[in-house]
């Protein structure tokens, strides 16, 4: 690393750490749109993936796309849900407790912040 790299005042450990914040990977789109809908929702509420795939298409939807054009990101939404919950960033619901996101998720899922109470209700 150049001298050039760092600022004046600035160790080399904080300039490695700035760079290294920039290259970090973005979420996928529909990731930031679960964990904006569940933190929209609060503490001890939770959300399933059909909300999360509805919102998703309505932001991109277009004047020909079918009415359930929602259907199309289900799928891409329990996937990016099991990610999160993976990375710890949410918490996945099944009959209101959480289950091992490394274990196989079948069913009627939702989708909590993490700490979620027994019993997280429904938004909306």
């Amino acid at each position: 690393m150049g001298s050039r790299d760092v600022r004046p005042g600035e160790s080399r450990s904080k300039a490695k750490s700035k760079s290294s914040a920039k290259d970090a990977p973005q979420l996928d789109p529909m990731a930031e749109a679960i964990l904006r809908l569940v933190a929209e929702c609060g503490a001890g509420k939770s959300i399933g993936p059909e909300q999360a795939a509805r919102t998703f298409a309505e932001a991109r939807r277009r004047p020909s796309d079918p009415p359930d054009v929602w259907r199309r990101y289900l799928h891409a939404a329990r996937q990016q849900a099991l990610f999160l919950a993976r990375s710890g960033r949410i918490t996945i619901l099944r009959k209101g407790k959480p289950v091992d996101p490394t274990a196989p998720v079948k069913g009627v899922i939702r989708l909590a912040m993490p700490g979620a109470r027994q019993g997280a209700s429904e938004t909306h």
